[in-house]
């Protein structure tokens, strides 16, 4: 079964499943995958070195696929940020038709795109912010609740009431973020006024998500209690799974130590080697409260035909028959 919503007709799929973006996670292989079974991957641009490298490794997620995928630059408040102009060129001139944005001020960014004719989808935790979006000229949005992994805001409203909310004000298409991996959640997201579903952690519990089979395990091991929210004091909140690491932060944070204490322990390339090695206590480890519905490790294929068949039996079974 298909779907049809503005959100698969706006970019041309065939299922309103997206894959955004993803530090360490968001290549090729992944990308491809979700393309190829009728959703929408995103490339994580911040992942690669520099922008060259990203270049190639648009051009390998290509070789793998013909159907749509899109580049994810998020945009974060930092002394020293990399060379966003430069990541921004090297994705318009690969050609790729579809971004998204993410963080801190991204309207030179979101400029730049529309003139270049790609649709942007922006990644959102508040109504607020959505609508600050929407007069920006992005195409989509991205809401994104409590349960997401990553960073959920400061406002701590889970999607129930925050995918509605938005849908009641905002225009544009919006896709439902947080706490989403099977049929039900489809359907719920579709109920609420959105018109598609973004997942993260569910992503990562597939066979070709390039990270080591220890955090997989760790994932269909977990539960709606193995997060911890770090960097709440830093008014940086993030989910990240609980692990050694993570509660080293909490109790830090606890006895008021300020962010520079704690920086060596969350550093990015430390996540990075742990990603690779299958060391889970090696550093923090984003995941989201959607764990809870990981029960297995399928190829991204047998997931997204797995969701759709979900969807389709609720939709046509279980509430066409309550109706009297």
């Amino acid at each position: 079964m298909s779907l049809r919503t503005r959100i698969t007709e706006m970019f041309g799929i065939e299922h309103p499943i997206l894959q955004g973006g993803m530090q360490w996670v968001g290549r090729a292989d992944l990308v491809s995958a979700v393309a190829n079974a009728g959703g929408l991957g995103f490339i994580t641009a911040l992942t690669q070195p520099n922008p060259e490298a990203l270049a190639r490794e648009i051009a390998r997620c290509r070789s793998k696929t013909d159907k749509p995928f899109g580049v994810n630059l998020t945009i974060l408040p930092t002394l020293s940020p990399p060379p966003y102009a430069e990541y921004r060129a090297a994705i318009i001139e690969s050609g790729v038709r579809i971004v998204e944005t993410a963080g801190y001020r991204p309207q030179e960014h979101v400029d730049d795109f529309k003139r270049h004719g790609i649709k942007v989808i922006h990644k959102c935790t508040a109504v607020r912010h959505a609508l600050s979006a929407e007069r920006m000229g992005v195409d989509a949005i991205s809401i994104d609740g409590f349960e997401c992994a990553g960073h959920p805001g400061e406002d701590d409203v889970p999607g129930l009431i925050l995918i509605p909310a938005a849908a009641d004000r905002v225009r544009i298409p919006l896709v439902a973020s947080g706490g989403f991996a099977d049929g039900r959640g489809l359907v719920a997201a579709l109920a609420l006024g959105a018109e598609g579903i973004n997942m993260g952690t569910r992503f990562l519990a597939t066979r070709e998500a390039p990270i080591h089979d220890n955090f997989k395990a760790a994932l269909v091991a977990g539960d709606e209690r193995s997060t911890e929210l770090i960097f709440r004091t830093y008014r940086n909140t993030a989910r990240v799974r609980r692990n050694a690491v993570s509660t080293e932060v909490r109790r830090l944070e606890a006895l008021g130590e300020p962010f520079e204490a704690v920086a060596p322990l969350v550093k990015g390339a430390r996540g990075r080697e742990g990603l690779e090695t299958g060391a889970t206590d090696h550093g923090v480890f984003t995941a989201g409260l959607a764990q809870a519905l990981i029960h297995d490790i399928p190829s991204v294929a047998e997931l997204i035909d797995r969701i759709m068949r979900e969807a389709a039996e609720i939709i046509g079974a279980r509430l066409g028959g309550l109706r009297s």
